[in-house]
């Protein structure tokens, strides 16, 4: 086809007006800044260092090219000039007097470009010698200690003297009395610093005054439209219920503290602030005034997406509808539903037009109650009706069944938060999965699946910020007890703890880790025989029932790995025992046409070219993630995932492989929005370190089928992985 030529010297033009448009160009006599470098920095990082300097580098397109859509940093030398003294004064600051900044070069690189090198001298630190109080001596003897306490932990002894943390030590002294009923204490800090000694001696002045109650409690904003015609109504009581503060109780700024985030769970205010009115000591009492800014109650959800991995290809609309008021007392209820539509059989590497289309769906909703038996708990139903298609199998035949699932899944239960670290949540889970065919017959074996069970679910949260964490840790755990007395098909216990950490290695650069164990316990009377003693053997007649029945029921509760939250390099269910599954994959053919999987056939393929990912029954996991700012909204991840499923429950020989490794490493792009980071990563697996032994996945599926061989898109190992918010 050939295009008429005025077209063709349109779009040209178009391209080279937009290319010119994206690349800056420096004005004349100046001088873009390729980099900025510090060097010296050692006992204060130099990334911290860089943040505080007004001369800055120039700022890459996708780390790679510099004035294209973002334009050049100029250099100036006043600018410079300043931040040489700010650089000083931030050292000083920190503890370090004595440091200087012995010279500021700017070096050429090329045209117009410059590099400049700061060269510190940092100098002994000053560090903290004595902390004195003066003041408390009339106080409790507990009062005094958590004085004393609280300052020590911001000032430690031996620790270089940082202002910052002098002025939080004065401010943690003060929140200890306040506390405990002192509401009208004050503290004042005196610091000596000698600098030939390069010691500094700390003293707390203490004025502890009298102890006080709490008075009158009076909420404002909670008409924020005057009455018009949009107000929204706002009951006081369950607001009051959730403060759980009395008049005539002791103050305390904790249980302020406490009663801020009880009134920000409620989803209802975009900001809440809680005054003491402290101006009249005399009384000893001190009446609270809280100032809210609602939300709005009711919303309605629109979008929609799209699916476009290994296994599958789908596409889906969302609808959702929430009242934050319903019926009343600020219950909160809410529907949320998804239609969607598979485009079968189309795949990353099978991008064909489809011949088929399987409607899938999931409807959820969810009724909170605020105040629940006490005034911090709430209680919960959440019923949600799923039907999906179960496609695990990365390479289906065309006469293979496509079986699916109509779900119903139910909790009910009560969570509570304390301390504002510690989220408990306790419920009772119900789940009935029942089988059906999309296409091809539904294997008779196959039958419904009860699953019951009780849920203890506990997080221990001491990060910094739950979207972009940069300092702190995180604790979780989820313990699951099924059948029993309680009924249903599956009897287990199921235990999967969980450490997340985040240290800083600069103001921007961030190094991430998460580890978890996962150990599920089937009675051998409900389940797991054949996952842990014959997934390798064939199916025979005699064994067939229960082998669907093991291996249905391990699709539901066993343990996977793999996908956009735990190890990247592999499509979801990418980790874990493979096994020939009746149900799914009969006749699936192998990767040469004159191969079958018909199990005891005279041309079976085997098991490593049949099998299919199944679920496990013990899981480590390890990943490790440095993050780092690029410009504004845009940052970038390398990371390094690893980890294990193993077909044998803890207690039995090869329970925790160490050595199947599964690595898989690479790198990702996030844009930050409102709902968190937009995310995108590639990982790579490594071959000779996923079975440690083997030099690729083949060679360890031909040792052990139970491997298996993940998809290769392109005939590469790896796998694409988009999410939104961070990995962990």
């Amino acid at each position: 086809m050939s295009w008429p030529s005025g077209v063709r010297f349109l779009g040209f033009s178009s391209a080279f007006l937009l290319l010119s448009s994206a690349c800056s160009s420096l004005p004349p006599g100046q001088y873009a800044i390729d980099t900025v470098n510090v060097r010296g920095a050692d006992a204060v990082s130099a990334s911290d260092v860089e943040d505080r300097l007004a001369t800055e580098d120039s700022p890459k397109f996708l780390g790679l090219f510099r004035g294209f859509l973002y334009d050049y940093e100029i250099f100036n030398r006043a600018t410079l000039q300043r931040d040489l003294a700010r650089i000083e004064r931030y050292y000083r600051a920190r503890g370090y007097y004595s440091a200087h900044v012995r010279a500021g070069q700017v070096i050429p690189t090329s045209a117009g470009h410059v590099r400049v090198e700061i060269v510190v001298e940092e100098g002994q630190a000053t560090v903290n010698r004595g902390l004195s109080i003066t003041g408390t001596e009339t106080l409790p003897a507990a009062a005094q200690a958590a004085v004393r306490t609280a300052a020590l932990l911001e000032l430690l002894p031996g620790k270089p003297f940082d202002e910052d943390q002098a002025d939080k030590c004065t401010k943690a002294a003060q929140k200890a009395l306040t506390d405990v009923g002192y509401a009208y204490a004050k503290v004042e800090r005196d610091s000596l610093i000698d600098v030939v000694a390069d010691v500094a001696d700390t003293s707390l002045t203490v004025v502890p005054g009298e102890t006080a109650r709490f008075g009158p409690i009076t909420i404002e904003g909670l008409d924020p439209d005057n009455g018009g015609p949009r107000k929204q109504e706002i009951p006081e009581a369950p607001l009051r219920r959730a403060i759980d503060i009395k008049e005539g109780e002791t103050f305390s700024t904790e249980k302020i503290d406490y009663a801020s985030q009880a009134l920000l769970d409620l989803e209802v205010f975009a900001a809440v602030r809680i005054t003491p009115d402290v101006s009249n000591p005399a009384t000893r009492v001190v009446p609270l005034k809280i100032t809210v800014e609602p939300s709005k109650l009711k919303q309605v959800r629109f979008g929609g997406g799209v699916e476009f991995d290994e296994l599958k290809t789908e596409v889906h609309g969302l609808a959702g509808w929430e009242d934050h008021n319903f019926l009343g007392g600020l219950r909160d209820f809410s529907v949320d539903f998804t239609p969607g539509v598979v485009l079968y059989p189309t795949r990353v590497d099978n991008f064909t037009t489809p011949d088929r289309l399987f409607p899938e769906e999931k409807l959820r909703a969810q009724l909170k109650q605020p105040g629940f038996l006490e005034a911090r708990t709430e209680g919960f139903i959440r019923p949600e009706y799923n039907v999906f298609p179960l496609l695990v199998e990365n390479k289906p035949a065309a006469t293979d069944p496509v079986i699916g699932y109509r779900e119903f899944k139910g909790g009910v239960g009560v969570d509570r938060t304390f301390f504002k670290k510690l989220y408990v949540n306790l419920s009772y889970q119900a789940q009935i999965e029942t089988p059906f065919s999309y296409k091809g017959n539904l294997d008779p074996d196959l039958t419904q699946l009860v699953i019951l069970y009780p849920e203890l679910t506990t997080r221990l949260d001491f990060r910094d910020d739950h979207n972009h964490p940069h300092f702190g840790f995180y604790l979780s755990n989820d313990i699951q007890v099924a059948g029993g007395f309680l009924g249903g098909e599956a009897k287990d216990v199921k235990i999967q703890p969980e450490v997340r950490t985040y240290l800083p290695l600069g103001h921007k650069v961030t190094f991430a880790t998460r580890a978890s164990l996962g150990f599920l316990f089937p009675a051998l009377s409900s389940y797991g025989q054949t996952i842990e003693t014959s997934l390798r053997d064939p199916v025979t007649p005699e064994n067939r029932r229960q082998r669907v029945n093991d291996i249905e029921t391990t699709l539901f509760r066993g343990f996977t790995s793999g996908g956009p939250t735990t190890n990247r390099g592999f499509p979801i269910r990418g980790v874990a025992p493979y096994g020939i599954v009746p149900f799914l994959n009969p006749t699936t053919a192998a990767a040469q046409a004159a191969f079958s999987c018909i199990p005891n056939s005279k041309n079976y393929a085997g098991d490593g070219h049949c099998g299919v990912p199944i679920g496990g029954f013990t899981l480590w996991e390890f990943s490790n993630e440095v993050r780092f700012d690029i410009k504004g909204s845009l940052s970038a991840a390398t990371f390094c995932d690893m980890g294990d499923v193993s077909p044998q429950e803890l207690g039995h020989s090869g329970a925790i492989r160490l050595d199947h490794l599964h690595l898989s490493c690479g790198i990702g792009g996030r844009y930050d929005t409102p709902v968190g980071p937009i995310r995108l990563d590639i990982g790579y697996r490594i071959q000779p370190l996923q079975v440690l032994g083997y030099k690729s996945e083949g060679a360890a599926n031909a040792a052990d089928p139970t491997n298996g061989i993940p998809a290769q898109p392109l005939g590469i190992p790896l796998a694409l992985a988009i999410g939104i918010g961070e990995a962990f």
